[in-house]
């Protein structure tokens, strides 16, 4: 601060006494920046201008009224500041109001009813890092004994992201009725390659669950491997099928298996902001303690399950490292047949 006392001395000494008043002036211009950078408020320059037209002992009317074009050659550049910093101000509210609008819409129209069976029961919880989200989830009852679902998740975010989840659900909800995950996931990749931005890409997990037969069919395009508990064992098994992301190639295949599932077994599927969410001290999380929590309350009723998870999951979480994260559990509860 002392150093920029002497420099405004010069600045003053130099308009009022020299013969370079252009000089003067561009000194005041490099002035401007450095105090505006050392966050010094237009109120203390006004301060020490006066303090060392006393200490200079400038008394003489004319030449205190000559040293204000100094203190408003200096003072401009605060103009502009707050000119910059209003403008800046009302552009971030016109993209939150934006942001509030895309939230509203995309909550609206990603929207998915939970269905009941007397089968098996089903538990999902998504909750978006911001106002927008770019993960998704999607249940189709087939009204046959055939339940559809999806988890994705955009490689990208904010309102982009939003639309094409979007975008997708028309596509799953339009033909997911009568299609296998592969073929779904097939036809899915064709609506994200023609219309979603070329450096936009979703990775997605594919389930098509038969509870008359137990059987679940399923795919992934590059998405997290899913889990299947295995309640009498108390085992996990890993779910997964090779398939690359949706939107980079136009024609691809999908890898689909199948698997039976158990009385009592859950079908556990997420994204990325559980696997790697951040803890305080900005390490990862360790799965296997997700999966412990899958333990304790495995006698609970999937809905009490991924609300317990998450909570545990926020309460270790570094909020400065937050990311979209979804869970989804399907509990098969058809007892078996004697």
């Amino acid at each position: 601060m002392d150093e920029l006392v002497n420099k405004y001395r010069d600045i003053l000494q130099l308009y009022l006494y020299g013969n370079d008043e252009d000089q003067a002036f561009e000194q005041c211009h490099t002035f401007s920046e450095e105090v505006i950078e050392m966050d010094t408020s237009p109120e203390e320059i006004v301060s020490l201008h006066i303090d060392l037209l006393n200490d200079m002992h400038i008394e003489d009317g004319a030449m205190v009224k000559k040293s204000l074009d100094i203190l408003h050659e200096v003072t401009i550049s605060f103009g502009f500041t707050y000119r910059d910093y209003k403008s800046m101000m009302n552009k971030l509210k016109i993209h939150d109001n934006e942001m509030n609008v895309a939230s509203s819409l995309q909550e609206e129209m990603l929207k998915t009813v939970i269905p009941t069976f007397e089968t098996m029961e089903i538990g999902a919880i998504s909750v978006p890092a911001g106002k927008v989200s770019g993960d998704y989830f999607n249940i189709i009852d087939h009204n046959d004994g055939m339940l559809s679902f999806a988890v994705a998740d955009v490689i990208g975010k904010g309102i982009p992201a939003a639309l094409a989840m979007s975008m997708i659900k028309f596509g799953m909800d339009s033909y997911g009725y009568s299609q296998l995950p592969s073929d779904s996931l097939k036809k899915l990749n064709r609506v994200v390659e023609k219309n979603v931005n070329q450096n936009m890409f979703v990775t997605m997990f594919y389930g098509l669950y038969d509870h008359n037969t137990n059987l679940l069919y399923y795919s992934s395009a590059g998405h997290e491997p899913g889990l299947l508990y295995r309640y009498e064992t108390d085992e996990f098994e890993e779910i997964d099928a090779k398939g690359i992301v949706l939107g980079v190639k136009k024609h691809t295949r999908y890898e689909q298996k199948e698997i039976e599932i158990g009385n009592k077994d859950m079908i556990i599927v997420f994204t990325d902001g559980v696997t790697e969410l951040r803890r305080h001290d900005d390490t990862f999380i360790n799965f296997e303690e997700v999966k412990d929590m899958v333990r304790e309350v495995r006698d609970y009723h999937p809905q009490d399950i991924v609300q317990y998870i998450y909570e545990s999951l926020i309460r270790t979480q570094n909020p400065k490292k937050k990311d979209d994260l979804t869970l989804f559990i399907l509990k098969n509860n058809k007892k078996p047949e004697n």
